[in-house]
C-alpha cells in the first residue's frame, strides 16, 4: 500500500501500491504522475518554495506557503484523495497537524 501522510509543511510518500508488478501498477504510475507534475509546478514558479526528495520515500517539504504553493499541494493532495477512493486498498492519504 502506497501511504501519503499530510501535514502542514511536510509531505511523505512511502509503499507500494501492489496493483500490479512493478512497470505495470497503474496506481503507482498515477501518484508518480501527480506528484512529480505537482513538484515541477511548484519548482517552477518558486524554486525556494519546497525541497523535494525521491530516496526511500518521496518527500516534499513546504518553505513557503503562499497562493500557487498552497494551491498546487492542496490540489494535489485532491487528485491523491479521489484517487484513493477508486483504490482504497492500494492508497491511503493520511492528513495530519
Amino acid at each position: 500500500m502506497i501511504k501519503i501522510n499530510v501535514r502542514k509543511d511536510l509531505i511523505t510518500i512511502s509503499g507500494h501500491a501492489n496493483y500490479d508488478e512493478y512497470g505495470k501498477d497503474i496506481v503507482c504510475a498515477s501518484v508518480s504522475s501527480i506528484v512529480y507534475t505537482t513538484v515541477n509546478g511548484i519548482l517552477n514558479i518558486d524554486k525556494d518554495s519546497i525541497l523535494f526528495e525521491d530516496k526511500k520515500e518521496m518527500t516534499i517539504k513546504i518553505l513557503k506557503h503562499d497562493k500557487y504553493t498552497d494551491t498546487l499541494i492542496n490540489n494535489m493532495i485532491e487528485l491523491l484523495s479521489d484517487l484513493e477512493s477508486q483504490y482504497p486498498e492500494n492508497l491511503k492519504v493520511s492528513k495530519g497537524e
